[in-house]
């Protein structure tokens, strides 16, 4: 019997396979000349006026980027839609004159990454211990869940916790009862659960707490171009008006802060609003290169070398940012140093979560044994300092940083069929 494990993600997702007899191996999307393990947790719609094409046309993951850039006002991007699942208030929006209900727009996703069905196969879809927002239901998160899969073709779906999914392949090694801190750090946000495992026949896992907080990847991405890209680009200057100089409107930069939101300053009324500032402006080249960057949809691109700096920094002390287009370029240095400065306000609010989830669960940090974190994020040195320094070095450990809960849930999967 294959197993397959679903790590369906508020920013990216993972598929694992785990055929009888064999060792899980990750599904690969292929992306133009490639493939990727990881493929981004977005929906793009859009119409092209064809009257052969009933309805708005529709694409995932790397497709749905490359339309929504090729034409951001007149498409719709959705993204974050598992953050939604446990919020009654959230049943259906309207797209292009056609209504989805929340359900059918993650079954449009799921169609798009899972395997043709595969005959026997058991699908086990991972699931927050909470879901995500203000008093979510859980149980109607979990029931639009299983909705959305079996709508997508698979009838036999099971759910696992995704935290305890992540350190599946450490903990289903343990001998003795464990109490474990799970930190799950994704590309928009991390979270932290507090996990009891007791081993042996009935292996038994129970939720003791959690806790989650809208801080990971994207956020650290964005400390560095606040700090380097954008006072290049007019941030922190001033332009003239009636003989006094005021500060180029700030509201230009908070943009950058997710990389899609870039895209739609191509609103007509905002370019001519930057090439009016320009004009009076102490540094008008540097609001020429924003216009530029705006009008070129260099947004995700810029967002992928930003990311490729902070990916080299988990290794090095330093890395250079290099990032080219026509005559805006930045090639600079960037110290680890510098760069953890830079997050020190988002570590601490991390770092405050962790208490949080301890706390949810009733419990000192004296009592956690082991700590395991995954995802991208945790790989940056002062991110995993955070835990070593408060548990010991001995207590933490990771591993399978971008597929670990797919895995995990595959393996899951192949012990509850075996027992």
């Amino acid at each position: 019997m294959t197993i397959v494990g679903v790590d369906f993600g508020t920013t990216n997702s993972v598929v694992t396979l785990l055929p009888p007899d064999g060792a899980a191996t990750t599904v690969r999307f292929p992306v133009g000349a490639g493939a990727l393990s990881v493929i981004r947790s977005v929906l793009c719609f859009w119409t092209d006026g064809d009257p052969r094409h009933f309805g708005p046309r529709h694409a995932i993951g790397p497709a749905a980027i490359d339309a929504w850039l090729d034409d951001p006002l007149e498409s719709r991007l959705m993204m974050s839609l598992k953050s939604y699942l446990g919020q009654s208030g959230f049943s259906d929006t309207r797209v292009f004159g056609r209504t989805f209900k929340l359900e059918n727009l993650i079954t449009l996703f799921l169609r798009g990454i899972l395997p043709e069905h595969i005959p026997d196969a058991v699908l086990i879809a991972g699931r927050p211990v909470r879901f995500a927002g203000d008093a979510p239901d859980d149980a109607l998160g979990e029931q639009r869940l299983r909705a959305a899969y079996t709508a997508a073709g698979w009838t036999d779906v099971q759910t696992a916790l995704e935290p305890e999914a992540a350190g599946y392949r450490f903990v289903r090694n343990l001998t003795a009862p464990a109490t474990v801190l799970i930190g799950d750090f994704g590309g928009g946000t991390s979270d932290f659960s507090v996990l009891r495992f007791e081993p042996g026949d009935r292996r038994t896992v129970s939720a003791l707490g959690h806790a989650g907080i809208g801080i990971a990847g994207d956020t650290f991405d964005y400390r560095i171009i606040d700090t380097i890209v954008s006072p290049r680009l007019g941030k922190g200057s001033t332009y003239n008006v009636m003989g006094a100089d005021l500060p180029v409107p700030p509201d230009y930069y908070s943009s950058f802060a997710r990389w899609h939101q870039l895209s739609l300053m191509r609103a007509p009324r905002m370019l001519r609003d930057i090439e009016s500032v320009a004009r009076t402006a102490a540094h008008p080249d540097r609001l020429r290169a924003l216009l530029r960057l705006i009008q070129d949809e260099l947004g995700y691109a810029l967002y992928r070398a930003v990311s490729g700096l902070k990916a080299e920094l988990s290794q090095s002390e330093t890395a250079v940012l290099r990032f080219h287009h026509k005559d805006f370029a930045i090639e600079e240095t960037v110290a680890r140093t510098d760069f953890e400065h830079w997050i020190t306000p988002d570590l601490r609010r991390i770092g405050a979560t962790v208490d949080a989830a301890l706390a949810d669960a009733g419990l000192k940090q004296d009592a956690i044994d082991r700590v395991f974190l995954t995802g991208g994020t945790s790989l940056v040195p002062a991110v995993r300092r955070l835990f070593t320094t408060r548990f010991g070095e001995t207590r933490v450990t990771g591993g399978g940083e971008f597929v670990s809960v797919a895995e995990g849930l595959a393996l899951i999967g192949a012990d509850r069929m075996a027992a």
